[in-house]
């Protein structure tokens, strides 16, 4: 019997082998907070009936069924790649690294076509009793990554979802030993590609990535679902750099309009060798639109610079991974 609160709850991922088919959940996800819930469409019947002053309960019907919410949780060394896999769109392998025990897995953009999950959650009851709910078709729309000082890597993923599914056996959850990345791990280059310079100052970054998608694909024939939802727009990254005033050449950039690659790395424990857990997000090219260091006080002047992340025209954006992972 679980705890008849929060602290029961539970979350379990798997990945799909086609849109909107059930897949036991076989990862478990320590989150801090999730909005995940049915969206339901109905009509009720509007005709005139002699001295009927009520619509007939009988004469509602539900018309579509969609679910949405986010997923919020810290980033940790373990358990990522699934998610980073539907959120970025390649199908990925982790890659052994020589013979050691350390993985990498490149996440690099592309279309999501056929990128999608399971997600099942477990809400407590007060009794202790978890009810399963189950979300068929689970599509991440947008991430964002972010970490300030003193603070964990963090992450919140938004979910479009084609229905929810209360009638699943719910899983049992497990959890392997897992460690979050953080402040203390984290860097910041920025440079010529493959050749970027640490940024010295840096307080707080933060990246999101959004994926535009017909979400709406409701059909004759499809039972009042929606189809797996499709790209109809170009990908977004935008970000925000919260630093110390130490020199000028994020705030050059902004007055250039210069592109610049952008590194963000987070570097934990070794695992084998020469290879450590990694979380590392690669843009190799940001315009800065915004970075006013203005004088607020007496205090050390803070500038927030915010940045959209563009193509090069040879380098994909990416996520790498490395972790002991053998598989996503």
């Amino acid at each position: 019997m679980a705890i008849g609160s929060g602290l029961g709850a539970q979350i379990g991922i798997a990945a799909e082998s086609a849109y909107g088919v059930f897949t036991a959940s076989t990862k478990f996800i320590e989150f801090t907070k999730e909005s995940l819930q049915l969206k339901k469409t109905t009509a009720t019947s509007a005709g005139i009936a002699a001295n009927r002053l009520l619509p007939l309960s009988s004469r509602r019907v539900v018309t579509q069924r969609q679910a949405s919410g986010s997923l919020e949780m810290e980033v940790t060394n373990k358990g990522m790649g699934v998610l980073l896999q539907t959120l970025m769109g390649t199908s990925v392998t982790p890659v052994q690294q020589a013979a050691t025990t350390a993985y990498l897995q490149t996440h690099l953009l592309a279309d999501v076509a056929g990128k999608s999950l399971v997600i099942q959650k477990g809400v407590p009851l007060t009794s202790g009793t978890v009810t399963p709910k189950t979300f068929l078709g689970c599509k991440i729309i947008s991430a964002e990554f972010s970490c300030e000082v003193g603070g964990m890597l963090t992450a919140s993923f938004e979910i479009d979802a084609k229905d929810c599914d209360e009638t699943q056996t719910l899983a049992v959850a497990n959890y392997p030993a897992m460690s979050p990345f953080h402040f203390g791990q984290m860097s910041l280059r920025t440079g010529a590609y493959a050749s970027e310079v640490a940024r010295d100052g840096i307080r707080k970054v933060s990246v999101k990535i959004e994926r535009g998608m017909a979400v709406e694909r409701f059909y004759a024939g499809q039972s009042g679902l929606k189809k797996e939802p499709i790209s109809n727009d170009q990908v977004k990254i935008t970000g925000s750099i919260e630093m110390d005033y130490v020199d000028t050449v994020l705030d050059d950039l902004h007055t250039s309009d210069a592109a610049t690659s952008l590194v963000w790395d987070f570097t934990g424990p070794i695992i084998a060798a020469a290879h450590a857990e990694r979380f590392t997000v690669k843009l190799p090219a940001i315009r800065v639109d915004e970075a006013p260091p203005t004088v607020d006080g007496f205090d050390v002047v803070k500038p927030t610079l915010t940045f959209t992340g563009l193509y090069d025209g040879t380098n994909q954006p990416s996520i790498e991974y490395m972790s002991t992972d053998v598989t996503l």
